[in-house]
């Protein structure tokens, strides 16, 4: 039989499946292990920098049959196990009097019913906030298909709640899993999460974020960024996440086995180029309906799509480095928001003659120089 330690090490490595969240586009957020196998994930903070979260399943044992998953239900997961409520709070107080954590992750196979796990991942939460009064991050999965009252509770008890919208549109998720339905398990409870933390509503604190499960189905990169504006644009979430499909994990029956046509570090690619994208529309001004696709409805693989979108509108530059306005300098390839300030910034004083002058140097001075005009 088990210990706790045990099937914590392997619940913390079992997690590695639940991506949610824990992709980033550089080293510095990407998530790393512990000597001891257990998943820290870097997490960015309000006042800069970065804390660590532990995350963990609570059971690898699941009833759903998500076809890109090793741990669905008849999935080849050799040593399945499930911590209780207690002995989970019990391990992360225990760790973290080790070690300084910002944080705890909590997701979970789905144990018998959708409400049954999100009653363990709940009761986990409560320990921690009323038995040892920990008032730090608490993350919770909401599990596909919980009730309204369960996606409440959890608001109540957290921090940030996830629940992965998987694909874009029914279509493609009905390819990925008959055991749960698009609506009424997936749709319904993201626009619950984005009702009960919308502005001035009771869990408006809590930060809400989902995730798409890259090539499994057979998707464009034209629906997802589709569906992405919609989930910033009128739910109104934190962040919206990718994970690229690896390809051996899944059913040999899964779209994104049969139509294998991207190596693993292509599938990869695809996976930054849109994280690129959700940039753009968060911190660069652009719209979804901007993004330049080949004629599959995809995206440029070789390029970033700033780029892409700059060779595509050539009428737009060159752009007047000593006069264009904050959204133009926004759009040159090679300049990003924090050397747009600095260009803004340096311009009061001086007339700027090379990117050089200001510190801007090397692959993105010399992506940018043929957008920019110095007169």
């Amino acid at each position: 039989m088990l210990d706790t330690i045990e099937k914590l090490n392997i619940l913390s490595e079992d997690s590695q499946y639940d991506l949610a969240c824990s992709c980033g586009t550089s080293q510095k957020n990407r998530r790393r292990r512990t000597l001891e196998g257990k998943w820290l994930y870097p997490v960015p903070l309000a006042r800069g920098g970065y804390g660590i979260m532990l995350k963990t399943l609570l059971s690898n044992a699941c009833s759903s049959d998500c076809k890109y998953c090793p741990l669905r239900h008849d999935g080849n997961t050799p040593r399945r196990c499930t911590l209780t409520p207690d002995e989970t709070a019990r391990a992360f107080m225990n760790h973290l009097r080790r070690q300084w954590l910002l944080g705890i992750f909590l997701s979970s196979g789905i144990i018998g019913t959708p409400d049954h796990t999100m009653q363990l991942l709940t009761d986990t939460a409560a320990i921690l906030r009323y038995k040892y009064r920990y008032k730090g991050y608490i993350h919770l999965k909401i599990i596909p298909g919980a009730s309204e009252a369960a996606v409440r509770r959890a608001l109540q008890l957290s921090t940030a709640v996830s629940l992965n919208i998987e694909a874009p549109g029914r279509q493609h998720f009905a390819k990925l899993s008959s055991y749960k339905d698009y609506n009424r398990d997936i749709i319904a409870p993201l626009k619950l999460m984005a009702a009960e933390t919308s502005r001035g509503a009771e869990y408006a604190k809590v930060k809400c974020t989902t995730q798409f499960i890259v090539g499994a189905s057979d998707e464009t990169d034209r629906e997802i960024v589709k569906y992405m504006d919609g989930i910033y644009n009128r739910l109104k979430f934190e962040r919206v996440y990718f994970s690229a499909y690896q390809t051996g994990l899944g059913k040999p029956d899964l779209p994104g086995e049969r139509n294998f046509t991207l190596d693993p570090g292509d599938r990869l690619t695809r996976e930054h180029r849109l994280y690129q994208v959700d940039f753009l529309m968060r911190a660069y001004q652009f719209n979804a309906s901007e993004m330049v696709y080949d004629d599959k409805g995809n995206l440029d693989l070789s390029r970033d799509p700033k780029e892409a979108w700059a060779l595509s509108h050539p009428e737009f530059f060159p752009v007047r480095i000593n006069k264009g306005d904050k959204e133009a300098l926004l759009r040159v390839p090679g300049l990003g928001p924090v050397s747009v300030e600095r260009i803004l910034l340096a311009r009061k004083n001086f007339r700027i003659r090379a990117l050089e002058d200001i510190g801007i140097r090397g692959k993105l001075a010399r992506k940018a120089f043929s957008y920019l005009d110095f007169s």
